[in-house]
C-alpha cells in the first residue's frame, strides 16, 4: 500500500492528531496573537503547513468530532449539539455515536494502523473503547467541570487523577509513543485535549496551572470589549424559561464572562498549558525516532468567541446561533514529510482532515454520496481546494465563500420568523452590517443572496440523510439544544431517536 508522503526509508506516516475543545484561530501566537504564548505551536507551524481559513462545521463540541472522523455534516450523521452526559442512562448500552459509520480510525486500522484514542470522547459512552481504537484513554466526560480530579479511564480501568487532566493526557501519549518504538507497525494517535476550554466553572478566577503568573498583567487588549449581544440574553431568557428555575451556572458564563479578568486569563494558561503538553509529545517523538516520519495536526473541534461581537462561547450561546467568523475559524497546522512549509489562505473544511490523511497514507478514502471529505493537496497547499465551504448550527445553515458569508434560518409556519444574514467580506470582513436588513438590501444583494441560498439548498439536498436533517423533519441522536422549537414545527412527539 503506498503512500503519498512516505518518508525516505519508505515507510507509511504516523499520524499524530492534535484537536483542542473550543478554540478559535484569533487565539493562538501563530496566527498573530501577540498575547498568548505557544512557543511549541509557533514552531509546528513554521515548519509546516498553517491554514489561516480552516473552518469548523459547526460550533459545539460532539457534531464536529462526529464530522471530522466520518467526513459527513451533522445532518447526516444525526449529532447536532453537544451530547449531554447527563443523558447517558438513556444511551443504548456501549453506545457510539458514530459506529453505524465507516470512519478515519476505521479505514487506517484496516490499513494496518495501531489506533489510539487520548483524550476527549464526547461522542457516546466512553467506559469501553469503539472497536476502532486499540489503545483507549479517555475520561467520562463532556463538559468539563474541573480541570483536576477527574475520573479516566485507561482501557480496562478506571481512577480518579488528582492533576490537570491535559499533563494527564500529555503524559498517557507521551508513554503511547515510548511503547511504538521498534515497532514496524504505523501508528495513528488522536489527541484531543479537553482545553482550553472557556467555560465556568473550569476557568472561574485565577488559574490554578503554572502559567498562571505568565499572565497576571496581560491586558488582555486581544480580547474583544463589547456590550453583550442582545441575543446572548435571548438565549440566556431562553434557558431560564425552560429550565423554569435559574439554570445551571455554565450557562450564565455568556452573561457574566466578558467582563471577568481572572477567568479570561485563566483560559490563556489553559492555552499555554496545551502548548507545552505538545512540545513535550513531540519531544518524545523526536527521541523516538518517529519525527521523520509522522504527519503532524493541530487543529480545535469548533471555533470561539471571547466577546467577538457580544458573544461569549459557542455558537449557541446566542439565539439565533452565531455564525460568524470566530465560531467557526479555526486552527489547522499540518507538519510532515513531503508536506510544505508554507501559509495557505484557501477554504479548507474540517471535514476534508480525514480523507487527506487517508490519501496521503496510501489508505482508501471514505465515501459514500453524503460524505464530503476532500483530500487537500498537501505538494501544493495554495492551490484553491474549495470554492465554498458549509456550515449548520441547528436553526442555521451558512455558506462561506472568499466573497460572502450567508445565513439562512429555518422557516416553518409554527415558529417564529429568524433574519437571515449577508456580509460582504471584501467591505465588511469583521461581519458587522448585515445585507439583508431592508436599509442595506439592495439589487445587488438581493442577487447574491439567491444565488448563495440556491447553492446551500443544493449542498443540504445532497448531503444530508432525511431522517436526521431537522429541517426536513429528521431527529437527532440523544439531545438537542432547542427541542421546543423543533416540537412546534413537527409536533409534540418529535424527539430523539438513536
Amino acid at each position: 500500500m503506498a503512500s503519498k508522503l512516505a518518508s525516505k526509508s519508505g515507510k507509511r506516516p504516523n499520524i499524530l492528531l492534535f484537536m483542542s475543545d473550543n478554540q478559535s484561530a484569533d487565539f493562538l501566537g501563530s496566527y498573530g496573537n501577540s498575547e498568548v504564548k505557544t512557543p511549541a505551536l509557533n514552531a509546528l507551524a513554521k515548519g509546516g503547513t498553517k491554514f489561516t481559513n480552516a473552518y469548523c462545521v459547526n460550533a459545539m463540541c460532539s457534531p464536529c468530532r462526529a464530522s471530522v472522523l466520518t467526513g459527513l455534516m451533522p445532518s447526516a450523521h444525526g449529532i447536532h449539539t453537544w451530547l449531554d452526559d447527563g443523558l447517558e442512562a438513556q444511551w443504548p448500552d456501549r453506545w457510539n455515536a458514530i459506529g453505524e459509520f465507516n470512519a478515519l480510525p476505521d479505514q487506517l486500522k484496516a490499513a494496518g494502523y495501531t489506533t489510539a484514542l487520548i483524550g476527549k470522547y464526547h461522542l457516546g459512552k466512553a467506559w469501553q473503547p469503539p472497536s476502532a481504537f486499540d489503545h483507549w484513554v479517555t475520561f467520562p466526560h463532556g463538559h468539563t467541570v474541573s480541570f483536576y480530579g477527574n475520573r479516566m479511564i485507561e482501557n480496562d480501568e478506571n481512577y480518579v487523577f488528582e492533576g490537570h487532566s491535559v499533563d494527564f493526557f500529555t503524559d498517557k501519549t507521551v508513554q503511547f509513543l515510548s511503547d511504538q518504538e521498534g515497532s514496524d507497525t504505523p501508528f495513528f494517535a488522536f489527541v484531543p485535549f479537553n482545553g482550553p476550554y472557556g467555560h465556568w466553572p473550569a476557568i472561574r478566577g485565577r488559574a490554578a496551572n503554572e502559567f498562571a503568573a505568565l499572565y497576571d498583567e496581560t491586558p488582555l487588549s486581544s480580547v474583544p470589549r463589547e456590550g453583550v449581544n442582545q441575543r446572548v440574553i435571548d438565549r440566556y431568557t431562553q434557558r431560564v424559561l425552560e429550565a423554569g428555575q435559574a439554570p445551571h451556572e455554565r450557562f450564565a458564563g455568556p452573561l457574566r464572562l466578558p467582563n471577568d479578568t481572572d477567568s479570561l486569563r485563566n483560559y490563556f494558561s489553559q492555552t499555554s498549558l496545551i502548548d507545552k503538553g505538545v512540545g513535550r509529545i513531540l519531544a518524545q517523538l523526536e527521541a523516538s525516532g518517529f519525527a521523520e516520519n509522522t504527519i503532524v495536526i493541530y487543529t480545535a473541534d469548533h471555533g470561539f468567541s471571547l466577546g467577538n461581537h457580544g458573544i461569549w462561547g459557542h455558537g449557541l450561546a446566542a439565539w439565533p446561533s452565531s455564525m460568524l467568523r470566530p465560531s467557526y475559524n479555526i486552527p489547522l497546522i499540518m507538519r510532515g514529510p513531503g508536506i510544505a512549509a508554507a501559509t495557505s489562505d484557501k477554504l479548507v473544511s474540517q471535514l476534508d482532515l480525514a480523507n487527506t490523511l487517508l490519501d496521503a497514507v496510501g489508505a482508501p478514502g471514505l465515501g459514500g454520496p453524503r460524505t464530503d471529505s476532500r483530500a487537500i493537496d498537501l505538494d501544493n497547499p495554495r492551490h484553491a481546494h474549495r470554492g465554498a465551504l458549509f456550515m449548520e448550527q441547528e436553526e442555521s445553515r451558512a455558506i462561506r465563500t472568499a466573497d460572502n458569508l450567508y445565513i439562512e434560518r429555518f422557516t416553518h409556519p409554527g415558529v417564529d420568523p429568524l433574519k437571515s444574514e449577508l456580509y460582504d467580506l471584501h467591505s465588511d470582513p469583521e461581519e458587522r452590517i448585515n445585507l439583508c436588513d431592508p436599509q442595506n438590501c439592495g439589487d445587488d444583494a438581493q442577487m447574491v443572496m439567491a444565488n448563495l441560498s440556491t447553492q446551500l439548498q443544493d449542498y443540504f439536498r445532497q448531503h444530508s440523510d432525511p431522517k436526521r436533517d431537522l429541517w426536513a423533519g429528521g431527529t437527532p441522536k440523544s439531545n438537542i439544544t432547542n427541542s421546543s422549537f423543533w416540537q412546534a414545527a413537527w409536533g409534540d412527539k418529535w424527539g430523539c431517536t438513536f
